[in-house]
Formats: C-alpha cells, structure tokens, sequence
C-alpha cells in the first residue's frame, strides 16, 4: 500500500535528543550517575503527567528534586535540557522534500510545552503539516493506541502511514498498529531505508 503520509518523532530524528542529553549533564552535575538520573527523570516526567498535559513544569522539577535532591531553578534546568535540542538541517531538508511529493508530514513527539517553546526560538513546526504533541493530546506514544488515533485525525489507514523514531519502545508499538515504521539510528542509515517505503 502506498505510503501516503510520513511522521517523524522530534528528539532524536528532527533533532539531537535533548532530553537526554540534558537530563544526563543534570545529574552529573549533581554529581549522580547520570544514566540513573536519566531513568528517574524519566518516569517522573510521565508519572507526574506533565508530558501529558495534566501537570504543569513546576510540578514535575518539584517532583525531580524530591525524588533526587537536584539543585537549579526550573529556568536553569530547562535550559540546561532546551539548548541541547539541537536542529538537524539534514533532517529538515528531509521533510521539506517528501512534502515536495505530495504527502502529508507531520511530527508525533512525546514533548511537553517545551516543543513551542523551542520553536519559538528556531521556527521549524511550520514545515509540518500537522504536529502532535503528548502534552496537548493528553496521550503519550507509550500507549500504543495513540498510532490509530493520529492515523485517524490524519484520515489514513495506518499501513499509509510511515512513522519514524529513535525509540524502539515506540517504533514496535506503531508496527503492532499497523503503521510501516523505520528505526531512526543516523540521518545517513534513514536515507538509505526511507526511498524503498516511498517507492512503494
């Protein structure tokens, strides 16, 4: 079936994974083992709801320092994670010509508001089609049925739709719904599969 639209994850395809990154500095500056830091935050960010919506920034550093006794105001430890989500020009080249093809591309993140605050800065969700964002859909890609309901809103059967993440939590959860996914590992390794799915 013809691939006639393309999601792309945002941390980790369109651009560095700052998150992590970020989440990691945090904890090595806090002299704790970054990686363990990471997965703490981690869980926290969805247990607490921010990254879907339901919480608000506050609550999820409150629930950080809590859990960790981290140091930083919520300003230095989002900036800290924000100046980390670096652009990739590649990438966005990537998505301004499977537009040029007449297909529908959008993003699907698990982001907070941080994905506008970002764009505020660098202006890049207007070349997509349509954004979807955890924090204002109130689902995150942990639960797999956020695949049928962004397959839905985009008026596609999941087999039309391609969906591309560094996550393979994510990617296999897509897959089971039907989707056509690519594990995105380097923009160079992404080139290579993406042609065969546009091929058809």
């Amino acid at each position: 079936m013809e691939i006639k639209a393309v999601l792309f994850d945002f941390g980790g395809v369109i651009a560095e994974e700052g998150f992590y990154q970020g989440l990691r500095e945090i904890g090595a500056r806090n002299d704790l083992d970054p990686e363990q830091f990471f997965r703490q935050a981690d869980r926290i960010i969805y247990d607490s709801g921010y990254l879907t919506g339901r919480a608000d920034e506050a609550s999820f550093w409150n629930a950080v320092r809590k859990a960790t006794g981290i140091m930083g105001t919520d300003t230095e430890l989002r900036g800290i994670i924000l100046e980390r989500f670096v652009l990739r020009p590649d990438m966005l080249a990537e998505v301004d010509r499977i537009r040029q093809t007449g297909r529908t591309v959008g993003m699907l993140s698990d982001q907070t508001n941080w994905l506008e605050e970002i764009d505020s800065r660098a202006d890049f969700l207007g070349r997509f089609d349509r954004v979807f964002n955890s924090f204002r859909m109130h689902k995150s890609k942990r639960d797999a049925t956020v695949f049928l309901d962004v397959c839905g809103k985009l008026c596609r059967r999941p087999a039309e739709v391609l969906f591309v993440d560094d996550n393979p939590g994510h990617v296999e959860r897509a897959r089971m719904q039907g989707l056509r996914t690519i594990l995105f590992t380097t923009p160079a390794e992404y080139l290579r599969q993406v042609d065969a799915f546009l091929r058809g």
